[in-house]
């Protein structure tokens, strides 16, 4: 597509930062907007561990995610190459793979993760086992505490909150409008930044579980996180512990920081996390070291990944009738239901939507 077009993005997330990005590389007008602050998002991308995990994840899903993250596997290097400019914090990204422990008693569940990898992947499942001596060699701090692990090679992780303030500073850069507390209306007659929806060539509705309200088909699932820093334990690869009633992640971060959180709660509950909540995600850190309980309580937070009922991502174009745009059929792409597979699947579904963008731009 040759000509420069106007687009409006509604959702500052993951998703509307990184398509808003792409657009305005590709020479597109942009206006971003979101009904809260930029500095300060809420949306899940914030709240995020970041894995970028096809492995882990396909054992409780679709086969195409598995799919899906591989291509964003090799997708994300690439993109933060670009936005790891000369002079500016570079955003960390790397890919040494993951670990997945169990402690004896809970075997069973990580040799149940196995069968469940060769039964979705087959002769595409390169995870591996390590016994104690292998793990001492890759993640020391812990080997002492288990006696077998499963080795997940290529999974990666990146720094999310710095990924998303780089993300808008190159908006910003290359010309992008960045309008922040505006409430999102696609109503008969409404207007986004004092400028009605007709006159964009192409709206994008990437809002998250912000979007429920006209998408009812859409759910929010919990996710709770706990941040802590330490100096008493260097971790070099994401771990996953096995555990019957739950499963618990944590990931390393910059500055000595751990995320911890657990994988997914049906409930579309926001409210803080509770202490029954918080005594497990401690626990399970106390389990994959001892060290850890001198460790520092940074933060704990809750939020909500949007999803629909099959926990697969849609892009959907939907065309607003004439009566409600001065007789202008208007254009919107809804992009949603990443679920906790944000980062995994982003990259993809926005190199996916910029491939059909002239079908998106098309006159109805």
């Amino acid at each position: 597509m040759s000509h420069q077009l106007s687009i409006a993005i509604a959702g500052a997330g993951l998703l509307g930062r990184l398509l808003a990005w792409r657009l305005l590389k590709l020479g597109h007008r942009v206006r971003l907007f979101d009904d809260g602050d930029f500095q300060h998002s809420r949306s899940a991308a914030h709240t995020a561990a970041a894995m970028i995990s096809p492995l882990s994840e396909v054992v409780v899903s679709e086969r195409s995610i598995y799919d899906m993250g591989v291509r964003s596997l090799g997708i994300w290097p690439g993109w933060i190459e670009e936005l790891n400019v000369p002079g500016r914090p570079a955003v960390h990204y790397a890919a040494p793979g993951s670990v997945v422990v169990a402690h004896p008693a809970d075997m069973a569940e990580l040799e149940q993760f196995y069968s469940d990898l060769n039964f979705h992947l087959g002769a595409d499942n390169n995870a591996r086992w390590l016994d104690r001596r292998d793990l001492q060699a890759i993640e020391p701090d812990i080997a002492d505490q288990f006696d077998r692990a499963l080795y997940l090679p290529d999974e990666a992780y990146l720094d999310n909150r710095h990924l998303l303030d780089r993300l808008l500073e190159e908006i910003r850069a290359l010309g992008g409008e960045c309008v922040a507390h505006q409430p999102i209306d696609f109503s008969p007659d409404a207007k986004m930044g004092g400028q009605t929806l007709s006159g964009f060539d192409c709206i994008f509705d990437c809002r998250g579980v912000g979007a429920r309200q006209s998408e009812k088909n859409l759910r929010g699932v919990r996710g709770e996180v706990l941040w802590v820093q330490t100096d008493e334990v260097q971790l070099h690869h994401p771990v996953r512990l096995m555990h019957p009633r739950y499963k618990l992640y944590i990931v390393p971060k910059p500055g000595n920081r751990f995320i911890i959180g657990a994988t997914e709660i049906e409930s579309q509950d926001r409210s803080p996390v509770s202490v029954q909540s918080m005594l497990e995600l401690c626990s399970a850190l106390y389990t994959l070291n001892p060290a850890f309980a001198e460790a520092r309580i940074l933060e704990l937070d809750a939020n909500l990944r949007p999803s629909y009922w099959h926990n697969l991502p849609m892009i959907e174009q939907k065309w607003v009738h004439p009566q409600f745009n001065n007789g202008e059929m208007q254009n919107i792409v809804r992009i949603n239901g990443l679920y906790r597979h944000g980062y995994l699947l982003a990259p993809t579904v926005v190199e996916d939507v910029l491939a059909r963008l002239t079908e998106f731009t098309q006159t109805h």
